[in-house]
């Protein structure tokens, strides 16, 4: 009697965490690198009045069996690495990916984390940092004097001195994943590695399906809001039909509870 109330209620719980993905796409639409999620969701186990296939008399059977669901849940909530926009900045040691793959970078811990958020600085040393402060991988130093900073599509790192002379820094490598999608997101822009996503595939850009560095370019969110709102909406009206069947649920036992005998 009370299964509709149990099984509209996963529907509000799914769809509100739905809504909570949607908001956090939203929230970071011009977070730099940002790859939007995506819920899905699966049907919860069934039970089964009558097989399909039972037999009603001799020689006979039922085309089609009873069965009824308990709901839904949500299974996974997938990240889409599709590329983003590109922003213009001027700033010579901001880079862009164009294509997959994704920088390498040491957290404090001193673990290995990846990211598409390509705008970096240089430390008080010279090396190559993220906002956060974590290293570039491999380690990219340049020369505090130096004036200007040249990185080709390729990652060959070339500083120019103040006497004019133009030295080689190093190469900056992308990693790239059977399935990106797998990765753990731990957030400041960063990714680590999961049994999900495969061993990552280190190289110079252009190597293991990496894409091309852009120098002075980083990377938007692909979040697209147009997008992001529509799919709010349907969530919203997803849950309010959820709503209206715990409702109406209700009116009937309260009808059943109402009877005389």
């Amino acid at each position: 009697m009370t299964r509709a109330l149990y099984t509209a209620a996963t529907g509000l719980a799914a769809q509100q965490f739905n809504t909570d993905v949607i908001a956090n796409n939203l929230a970071n639409v011009n977070t730099t690198g940002f790859k939007r999620a995506r819920a899905h969701f699966q049907d919860l186990l069934y039970q089964t009045v009558h097989l399909a296939g039972t037999p009603s008399s001799v020689g006979t059977q039922v085309p089609s069996g009873v069965q009824v669901g308990h709901g839904t849940s949500i299974v996974s909530t997938e990240r889409i690495f599709t590329q983003g926009s590109f922003r213009q900045t001027e700033n010579q040691f901001n880079i862009a990916i164009e294509g997959s793959g994704f920088f390498q970078i040491q957290l404090p811990d001193g673990s290995v984390a990846y990211t598409r958020d390509g705008s970096f600085e240089r430390d008080s040393t010279g090396q190559i940092v993220t906002h956060s402060g974590f290293l570039l991988q491999p380690a990219i130093q340049v020369d505090p004097t130096a004036v200007n900073i040249e990185i080709n599509q390729q990652g060959i790192v070339t500083q120019q001195l103040a006497d004019g002379t133009l030295q080689g820094v190093g190469t900056i490598q992308l990693t790239n994943f059977v399935n990106p999608a797998g990765l753990q997101a731990l957030g400041t822009n960063t990714y680590r590695e999961t049994a999900a996503s495969g061993p990552p595939l280190t190289g110079n850009p252009g190597q293991n399906g990496t894409g091309a560095l852009r120098q002075g370019f980083i990377e938007i969110s692909n979040v697209n809001v147009a997008e992001e709102l529509i799919d709010l909406i349907v969530a919203q009206r997803a849950y309010e039909v959820n709503s209206k069947s715990i409702q109406t649920q209700d009116s009937i036992l309260s009808t059943a509870s109402s009877l005389k005998r």
